[in-house]
């Protein structure tokens, strides 16, 4: 029997399967994290590049000053953050020189768990990334192995990516990360135990998405097959498209005599909060899925099978969906079999619908199609189809594309951002200016978050809209609420005094 340890996911990959990654703000973080601090996880998958420019573009919150305020909340516990090593925010790739200070200011900001994740396994750019984490002090370095099937990732590739893993010291550990939910008991039986000998003992660690209803399955029997840490996430945040139920995962595991060493009570406080949170702010919950035999085949992600629908609904071409499925399989494999993450299945499913609308395939070819064949974005893991490629290089755009000047060093970036330090230098260099203004001009966060009074802030917001009433006094079991306009004031020059105005002033009421 083993000891498992955890990873909490509620705050990045849970908020972004179950709430578009837009869910969480700076306050409503800080009040989960002592709770999250007292279950006892070993860390908290805790933020990306993408939730920094999300947390710039839709909360105008700074989010290096998330991390040091989480930080102080949560002291002890791994803040996690999970990047390709090749880019920052934009996906427009970003010089090294620019990625080791972005590295140096995380960990100086209080990120201490870094996850190293090459989108195309190249082991070449894993081992550069991994060493510049290190040379920036982060404690803690793990190496993806990001799962997928295709007739080239087969167990002996994933060895062999482990194998690079054991041998860099600047490796602490290695995850295999199931983006798509597709490892089931029967592949994890020969895959699991493969990768944890070729580890050399090195910690293994499991995530994987409940995508098709295969993960609570595998779960289960992953630590008599060499995993050591779970990925799980609390409540409502858990199950649909995100990562098993922690509290179900905690119960089977100590089912089956395994020991889990979590504090049961913090854990059920963390799901309890996230239940409110979802009620109070009308964000859905998860729900486990059924199994889908087709998306084997597809391996695109509900999010985009959404979008690409929608896409096709709104030019009048909704009953091409099941061409533009049945082509996705095709391109992926003339492309070289990506993995079906951000932003490839994005790319994938869009070359696709290209090649059903157009006179020929390939005929149309997106910019970022265009870069991946460049190898913008890595070396693929197998080649692309010479013709394809002929085919694609051979266009116009592409000429344009691959005369574009390489990233700028940090040296230029100073001169272009005078007087800027580095942690605003890296936001301007990655995201539109006025993003960045409008987070500024927002001060600083607000520190605090209650669920539990929405109800009154939604009430109190929609009388302060109503400049005829002047006093509301509610009184119930022995406790009296009274409310009243300050004379002269007109409702609508203050934004402060009306806690419905926006997000940010309700929870400046609920501090």
């Amino acid at each position: 029997m083993a000891e498992i340890r955890l990873v909490d996911v509620s705050i990045r990959d849970g908020n972004q399967c179950i709430w578009s990654a837009t869910g969480l703000r700076t306050p409503q973080i800080l009040q989960a994290a002592p709770l999250l601090e007292r279950v006892g996880f070993h860390a908290l998958d805790y933020i990306s590049s993408t939730f920094m420019g999300i947390a710039v573009r839709m909360h105008r919150e700074d989010p290096w000053e998330r991390i040091r305020l989480t930080r102080s909340a949560a002291p002890t516990t791994h803040l996690q953050f999970i990047g390709t090593g090749f880019r920052f925010i934009s996906w427009e790739e970003s010089s090294p020189e620019l990625m080791q200070l972005v590295y140096d200011r995380l960990v100086v900001a209080g990120i201490s768990r870094f996850i190293v994740l090459d989108p195309m396994h190249d082991v070449d750019a894993m081992r550069r990334s991994a060493a510049m984490v290190k040379r920036a002090g982060a404690p803690e370095v793990m190496g993806a192995l990001t799962f997928t099937l295709s007739p080239v990732h087969d167990d002996a590739f994933y060895v062999g990516v482990a194998r690079v893993i054991a041998e860099d010291p600047n490796f602490d550990r290695a995850y295999v990360k199931d983006p798509t939910g597709m490892l089931d008991p029967e592949r994890a039986r020969t895959l699991l135990p493969a990768v944890k000998a070729a580890l050399a003992g090195k910690t293994l660690e499991l995530h994987s998405h409940c995508t098709i209803g295969l993960s609570p399955i595998t779960y289960p029997r992953a630590p008599e097959l060499g995993v050591d840490v779970l990925h799980v996430a609390p409540g409502p945040l858990s199950n649909g498209s995100s990562l098993p139920d922690a509290q179900r995962v905690v119960s089977n595991l100590r089912e089956l005599g395994h020991t889990v060493d979590v504090d049961d009570r913090a854990l059920a406080l963390v799901a309890a909060y996230f239940r409110a949170l979802a009620s109070a702010e009308g964000l859905p919950v998860g729900v486990p899925q059924d199994y889908d035999a087709a998306f084997l085949r597809h391996q695109v992600a509900g999010g985009v099978l959404t979008t690409t629908r929608r896409q096709l609904r709104e030019v009048g071409l909704e009953d091409r969906f099941d061409a533009v499925i049945d082509e996705v399989p095709r391109v992926r494999a003339e492309l070289g079999y990506p993995i079906m993450v951000t932003p490839f299945p994005q790319m994938v499913c869009t070359q696709a619908l290209y090649n059903i609308l157009g006179a020929a395939r390939y005929e149309n070819v997106p910019d970022e199609v265009i870069r991946y064949v460049l190898a913008r974005f890595g070396r693929p893991t197998s080649p692309v189809d010479p013709e394809v490629k002929d085919r694609i290089l051979s266009l116009p755009r592409a000429r344009e594309l691959e005369a574009e000047p390489p990233p700028p060093t940090v040296a230029e970036l100073r001169r272009r951002f005078p007087g800027v330090g580095d942690e605003e230098l890296i936001l301007r260099a990655t995201m539109p200016a006025e993003q960045v203004d409008a987070m500024r001009a927002a001060g600083p966060a607000r520190r605090h978050y209650n669920p539990h009074v929405r109800p009154v802030l939604a009430l109190l917001g929609e009388l302060g809209r109503r400049p005829a009433l002047s006093e509301l006094v509610v009184e119930r079991a022995g406790t009296r609420l009274r409310v009243r306009r300050d004379a002269g004031h007109n409702g609508d020059d203050d934004r402060r005094s009306d806690p419905g105005a926006d997000g940010d002033d309700e929870e400046a009421c609920a501090s």
